[in-house]
């Protein structure tokens, strides 16, 4: 099993086309047929079923995915090891979950910039579910994620958060929960889990919710005056420090907000100097 081998793989199983995988690798198509089955040869079983409109994954083609994913990363973590420079450099990509989009996040990424300038920063923006599996994956040096974590990754910094019901501004009385629309963010956000959890708690489904993949876009909504929401305080800052605020039950109150990476035995000068200098800004923070 080569490691070639398992790159084309990779890349149809992400395309779901072999020709499409074949230009995005610049190998002509019989090369890359040539690749998969004499892979498929080698383990003895298919590893995609294939259709009129691509291929999918096997049950085996996706669990030797899995692995493809931590061999061709571990075998460039090896490389990035031996080669690394007695300080931060290279690419560091980070994942961010919207609602940490906001005061001492960026700090803290203007000062690593400053601090570290031959460190090429990339940020990708996506849920905590998504950006689990992308550290998980090797896609990922580590993410800013909320609420709960797997087994597999380690948490640099956990910062905690009070979560607040939102509204136009600090005028309105508290609103009447069985006719308030919500702003809420797409299915696998844990604030639209917990307002979902609390508005059952008080016999009342989630209905009435108009359904964005932005944070600016479910903000702005709200300060218009069109719907209510779910939010950690920490989104109180700019032009939306005015917004109405209100407290929910204690059971549905709290937020975890932390920064996670893989349980991996190298560990890049670059993300941890970024670990170090996150935990420093979050500590000035807690005592301003």
């Amino acid at each position: 099993m080569e490691l070639t081998d398992l790159k084309v793989f990779l890349r149809i199983a992400e395309e779901g086309n072999i020709t499409r995988a074949a230009e995005q690798l610049g190998y002509v198509q019989s090369n890359v047929t040539a690749r998969i089955k004499k892979l498929e040869n080698e383990l003895g079983l298919p590893l995609f079923n294939r259709h009129s409109n691509g291929v999918t994954l096997t049950e085996k083609g996706a669990t030797l995915r899995d692995y493809a994913y931590s061999i061709l990363n571990l075998s460039e973590e090896a490389i990035r090891s031996v080669q690394e420079t007695p300080y931060p450099s290279g690419c560091l990509t980070i994942g961010v979950v919207d609602t940490v989009h906001c005061g001492y996040f960026i700090q803290s990424l203007s000062d690593y910039q400053n601090m570290y300038p031959d460190v090429s920063l990339s940020l990708l923006t996506g849920s905590s579910a998504e950006l689990i599996s992308q550290v998980l994956n090797y896609q990922l040096d580590g993410a800013f994620v909320t609420g709960s974590l797997p087994p597999k990754v380690v948490a640099e910094y956990v910062d905690q958060d009070e979560v607040k019901l939102l509204t136009k501004s600090k005028e309105q009385p508290f609103p009447d929960l069985a006719t308030t629309k919500w702003a809420v963010a797409p299915s696998g956000c844990p604030f639209r889990s917990t307002l979902e959890k609390w508005l059952l708690s008080e016999g009342i489904p989630l209905t009435r919710m108009i359904e964005v993949s932005s944070l600016e876009t479910q903000l702005g909504i709200v300060r218009s005056g069109l719907a209510a929401t779910l939010l950690p305080s920490s989104v109180l800052s700019g032009e939306c420090a005015n917004m109405g605020s209100y407290s929910i039950p204690e059971a549905y109150r709290h937020s975890t907000t932390s920064l996670i990476r893989r349980n991996d035995r190298f560990r890049n000068k670059a993300f941890s100097a970024f670990a170090e200098l996150v935990k420093v800004n979050f500590e000035i923070k807690e005592h301003l």
